[in-house]
């Protein structure tokens, strides 16, 4: 008796459909003039046009949302985790103080649900526009016997450019910038091998705070580098506040003072029974993204922050290490510490 592909659990009619519902739904799509051919295609063609730059470069990340997919799945909620994909990368991106472009993603599933696959890639595609970022393609994957029934992962693959001669980094860094933390809109897409043992036994009451979707940077970042307000930048992801010295020189150190944390952190904490050291090195804490900037333009970086409705933390300042020769690392004084 034959045997064909839908037969051995992959549906390519869904795919198409899932295609042609990408292709005709959504309105104005962020770079329209640019994108030269995009989702449907093989590959997409973007054409690069950027007289105003004098050493444009194309800047690339790829990432994923870790184990926060098993929430997703469990409870039927996507509608927030294509954002989490999307954020994941171009805030990364936008580090470097570049401007995203293009936005592709890998979406795979044991059998493919076309609503679900839907809620995702709506999700994707509104993180995009609000990105100012093109979702010029990706590759939808049903793998059956490698993903469970349910089970999905994604991935995430972003680029950007920046004129080399405009870039942030460690590079502008110098010893008396301040540092200034943006607030989280939650745990974001990080720490959920954790966060999933640690309310596993309530895990339905925590499922509106644990897939909240990760905040979206990249107009902050764009007033700011309008403003020429900041010398480098830091996406607080895996590890916490020591994505910190990635942003600084070597022969620095980050000075920075605790804060409180939300309610939803500090709930982990009591579970975890971890200290809040350990917690900021492991958690965002409710600092999604920590911006090193002249001491003389805190005020104005506060004031951005807070009209794109996010909370400015002072965090601290960059001071030189005694080791002159020590790569950056942060020093953190907990509460109740001096300088």
């Amino acid at each position: 008796m034959a045997i064909d592909y839908k037969q051995a659990g992959v549906d390519v009619e869904a795919g198409d459909a899932l295609v042609d519902w990408l292709q005709a739904s959504g309105g104005k799509k962020a770079h329209a003039d640019r994108v030269v051919s995009g989702i449907g295609g093989f590959a997409s063609l973007f054409r690069i046009d950027f007289p105003q730059m004098k050493k444009p470069c194309l800047i690339t990340c790829t990432d994923g949302v870790g184990t926060k997919v098993k929430i997703a799945s469990r409870f039927r909620r996507f509608e927030g985790v294509g954002q989490d994909l999307v954020a994941m990368c171009v805030n990364d991106l936008i580090c470097c103080g570049g401007e995203p472009l293009q936005f592709l993603d890998y979406y795979a599933v044991g059998k493919l649900d076309l609503a679900d696959a839907k809620a995702f890639l709506d999700s994707v595609r509104r993180a995009c526009d609000e990105s100012d970022c093109a979702l010029t393609g990706g590759e939808t994957a049903e793998m059956p016997g490698v993903y469970q029934a349910g089970d999905f992962d994604c991935a995430g693959f972003a680029v950007g450019i920046v004129d080399q001669e405009d870039m942030l980094g460690p590079q502008r860094v110098r010893v008396g910038d301040v540092l200034i933390g943006v607030s989280s809109s939650g745990f974001h897409s990080n720490g959920y091998s954790l966060l999933r043992r640690l309310f596993e036994s309530d895990l339905e009451a925590w499922a509106d705070e644990l897939l909240k979707p990760t905040a979206l940077y990249v107009r902050l970042m764009k007033d700011l580098r309008q403003g020429h307000l900041v010398h480098a930048a830091a996406h607080i992801t895996g590890g916490g506040i020591d994505n910190i010295p990635r942003a600084l020189p070597e022969g620095t150190v980050a000075d920075i003072g605790a804060w409180d944390f939300p309610p939803a952190f500090a709930e982990a904490q009591k579970r975890a029974g971890l200290d809040d050291l350990a917690m900021m090195k492991t958690l965002n804490c409710g600092i999604g993204f920590v911006l090193v900037a002249p001491s003389g333009n805190a005020a104005a970086v506060r004031a951005v922050i807070e009209k794109h409705r996010f909370r400015a933390y002072d965090l601290g300042q960059v001071v030189a290490a005694a080791d002159r020769q020590a790569a950056a690392d942060v020093r953190v004084r907990l509460k109740g510490e001096g300088r």
